[in-house]
């Protein structure tokens, strides 16, 4: 059970963070400081996400 639920937790912060990430890279897409941060969130978000699917299918 505990493996549904850390596969359920990174997945859901990883989505988040890809969403997140994208949102706010286009809203704030003129400074190019905030378009690099964003970047690297959702860069990080598909990290976890690919991390947790992967988890999940080999366990």
């Amino acid at each position: 059970m505990k493996e549904w639920a850390l596969f359920g937790l990174f997945l859901f912060v990883g989505i988040g963070m890809l969403v997140s990430g994208i949102v706010y890279m286009r809203k704030e897409k003129d400074d190019t400081e905030s378009v690099k941060i964003y970047r690297v969130v959702s860069i990080i978000g598909v990290v976890s996400t690919i991390g947790a699917v992967a988890y999940r299918a080999l366990i």
